[in-house]
């Protein structure tokens, strides 16, 4: 029987890729978006284009009802819809944040708790929600994006331990920095204005370093290999990292002291000024 995967934000980055490598190995794809565009994927006949925007209830709703009316089951969900933003805590007005709070956890929420009586009902169910290698070596600049998805890290791992028992797994996939995506970009409206002047040399230096630090990047291939790995492992496992960058931030933060790693982490940013 073929396996059923839905997946959010679907039109660029990581979403795309992830939806084309499950088309690739076989199984249906119900490709999620805003506004669908039948020309991002080739044509399939396990490949099922719906909208979908996560701020909205009643979106998630007619989207998984759709899903599951077209293929019968929803075996995986990935949970991949997100905004970018850079900016500084000071400057960063309460609507900004809850704008980012919608997608990044609140929407990924809503989607969660859309699809778990369905899994439930089926007595089976892999839900992987896309976070970043910032909730694991925490960077300046990214304070409201990296509290959001924090905040989906904390509420997956708690969840993973309720659904257990219902044959339902709840994983993390953690992607590094891909430069060739559009993910930035897509946040660039509600950056203006966020990295004051006085901040500006601080800022600029940590740019400058991050783009300058000796070690590759994520890819959107690679993020696509973790999700898949997520979504059809036996072990019980809750965190796959993806890139490079993530696993260098995972053995800094996790294998040394806070102190070497605090001190490495003002170094690889900032390290004239935090000197």
């Amino acid at each position: 029987m073929t396996s059923t995967v839905l997946i959010t934000g679907t039109s660029s980055g990581y979403g795309k890729a992830i939806a084309q490598l499950f088309l690739d190995r076989g199984w249906n794809v119900l490709a999620t978006m805003r506004r669908p565009d039948p020309n991002i994927f080739p044509p399939s006949d396990r490949l099922k284009l719906l909208p979908l925007d996560v701020t909205d209830a009643a979106s998630i709703d007619r989207a998984i009802a759709k899903g599951v009316a077209t293929f019968g089951a929803i075996d995986v969900l990935v949970n991949n819809a997100g905004i970018g933003m850079a900016s500084v805590v000071e400057a960063t007005p309460d609507n900004i944040v809850r704008d980012i709070f919608e997608t990044n956890t609140f929407g990924v929420f809503a989607t969660c708790r859309a699809i778990i009586p369905q899994m439930r009902k089926q007595g089976r169910g892999v839900i992987i929600n896309v976070t970043s290698s910032s909730t694991i070596g925490v960077m300046p600049l990214v304070a409201i994006y990296t509290a959001s998805k924090s905040a989906v890290e904390g509420f997956t791992e708690s969840m993973s331990y309720e659904l257990e028992a219902f044959g339902i797994k709840a994983r993390l996939v953690e992607p590094g920095y891909a430069p060739t995506t559009n993910f930035t970009a897509n946040g660039g409206p509600r950056m203006q204005g966020l990295i004051p002047a006085d901040y500006g040399a601080f800022a600029q230096a940590c740019f400058a370093n991050m783009a300058n630090y000796p070690t590759a990047y994520c890819t959107e291939a690679e993020v696509a290999e973790s999700t898949f790995a997520a979504a059809t492992d036996e072990e019980r496992k809750l965190r796959y990292l993806a890139g490079p960058d993530t696993r260098l931030l995972a053995e800094l933060r996790w294998t040394t002291s806070e102190d070497r790693y605090l001190a490495k982490m003002r170094d690889m940013f900032a390290p004239g000024i935090a000197a």
